[in-house]
């Protein structure tokens, strides 16, 4: 059977923002949070330098929830880094919620991280063995721990010291008493951005967290950057790029905001073409396309204007659902999909239906997405997807699920079509993902071919993935079984 899991979509990995010089830092590290919130649900936090101490605040929720105006009014200072969190490394609670700030011989410091280590444990056991002492479970502690084993002087060189020890995905930003750090990657996975504020520095993890305080993006931090901010002034150091940049091709597909610039590109510009190249490569004979809100509403736009078929809004999407406690009984668990998404009964009756994702992961929901349309009288369901089929899981700071999880890693287009009880199914090419995305070789592709281009332990302590570990079959049954679903 397959496996009966709530999860529609990879989740998010983390956001940060970090505002350099600007009194009132920590207000607008809050609203610029707000803008990042699509990237961490699960906590939230802010540090704030005054330039004589660190002060932390951070909690389980929403930004919303956590920063209040009496909270933020305590926090002064004119340096401040920000973070949204869900967890991709280390358990979801408070613990690790972040920015992360310790005490060490050079006085505190902050950190927030978005992205993997994957040599985290590796390095963990090592500091362990040798007397150190974690108080999370989160990767990103690990460069706390080796800044502050570091002998260098200057903060930033005791980073750019750290950062030589650890390997996978890190878009960075860390405070101190008296300045701002960000670095990103030498390979470039996460995005990280640099923006003009009045006569100050910004950094975050998409453009429109500088659009909600009326800053100004100016370029991305280069991958194997290291920029130090101060008060209007900047400093930029090499730490060393890869031969190869491999950014994360599913900003663009789904993580980032359509409204943002990420890798230089407009995100909004991107998943639009894909879903052109998505008409041209898999039209179909129907009355009308729909997209799966919110993420994929660009793509079906693409679509639908490269095939000449009209684009209706024939799926609601509930944006106040919160989490909603799930019965084990298969009834009730049907019903969190009608919670989240409610077909348009008067648009897709009797109507041949295109309906347009940006992904599928384990197909449970979509199957049960099927079920509501053609309920609400659908003649015929084509689905089409703007993206490749994923078929193995990532280790740079994506949350997804193991490997024998994913529905295309062991079974065929025809069959996932069987399962999903749709007319036909048809995904992009990765050919055609990574013209939509632009410079195509400067992408990780990895969740699509297995190529990984960071080597790491997996949980067996067995290095990079083997290609034939598909983990136990998952069983389709035919589209006329006679089944329930469920």
């Amino acid at each position: 059977m397959f496996p009966m899991i709530e999860k529609r979509h990879w989740r998010e990995e983390c956001g940060v923002i970090g505002i350099a010089g600007v009194d009132g830092a920590a207000e607008l590290a809050s609203l610029a949070l707000h803008a990042l919130q699509h990237r961490g649900q699960e906590s939230a936090g802010i540090s704030v330098s005054d330039g004589h101490r660190l002060a932390t605040h951070k909690k389980m929720g929403l930004v919303a929830d956590i920063f209040d105006e009496d909270t933020i009014r305590i926090m002064t200072g004119s340096n401040a880094i920000g973070h949204v969190r869900y967890s991709t490394s280390g358990s979801s609670n408070l613990i690790n919620a972040q920015p992360i700030q310790v005490a060490s011989h050079r006085g505190s410091v902050s950190l927030a991280h978005n992205g993997n280590l994957v040599n985290a444990p590796e390095l963990r056991r090592e500091m362990e063995e040798d007397g150190s002492i974690f108080s999370t479970t989160s990767d990103s502690e690990v460069i706390l721990h080796l800044l502050a084993r570091s002998h260098a002087i200057a903060t930033e060189d005791a980073l750019a010291e750290a950062l030589a020890r650890v390997q996978g995905a890190y878009s960075l930003v860390v405070l101190s008493r008296d300045r701002l750090i960000a670095a990103r990657d030498p390979h470039g996975f996460r995005p990280l951005c640099l923006g003009r504020y009045k006569d100050s520095y910004v950094v975050a993890s998409e453009s429109c967290a500088f659009d909600i305080i009326g800053a100004t993006y100016l370029r991305d931090i280069e991958p194997g950057e290291l920029v130090v901010l101060g008060d209007g002034e900047l400093t930029s150091r090499n730490l060393g790029a890869a031969p190869n940049e491999k950014r994360c091709v599913f900003e663009h597909v789904y993580f980032s905001r359509p409204d943002s610039t990420v890798f230089g590109r407009n995100v909004e510009a991107a998943r639009r073409r894909s879903g052109e190249i998505l008409g041209r490569e898999a039209p179909a004979n129907a009355d009308l396309v729909c997209a799966v809100p919110d993420s994929s509403n660009t793509a079906a736009l693409g679509y639908a204007q490269a095939t000449g078929i009209s684009f209706e809004l024939a799926l609601i999407r509930n944006h106040y659902v919160g989490r909603t406690f799930i019965s084990p009984a298969q009834k009730v668990r049907d019903m969190s999909v009608r919670i989240k998404f409610n077909p348009v009964a008067e648009i897709v009756q009797g109507k041949s239906v295109v309906v347009v994702d940006d992904s599928i992961v384990r197909g449970t929901t979509m199957r049960k997405l099927v079920k509501l349309i053609r309920g609400a009288g659908a003649k015929e369901v084509h689905l089409r997807i703007a993206s490749p089929p994923v078929t193995n899981p990532c280790y740079y700071g994506i949350d997804t699920p193991v490997r024998k999880e994913l529905i295309a890693s062991s079974h065929n287009v025809e069959e996932i079509a069987t399962y999903l009880r749709v007319d036909s199914l048809r995904y992009l090419s990765l050919e055609g993902l990574l013209e939509a995305a632009g410079e195509g070789d400067k992408y990780c592709d990895a969740c699509f071919t297995g190529n990984y281009p960071v080597s790491f332990a997996d949980d067996r302590g067995r290095v990079g993935l083997d290609a034939a570990d598909t983990g136990r079959a998952i069983e389709v049954k035919p589209l006329t079984d006679g089944r329930k679903d469920g």
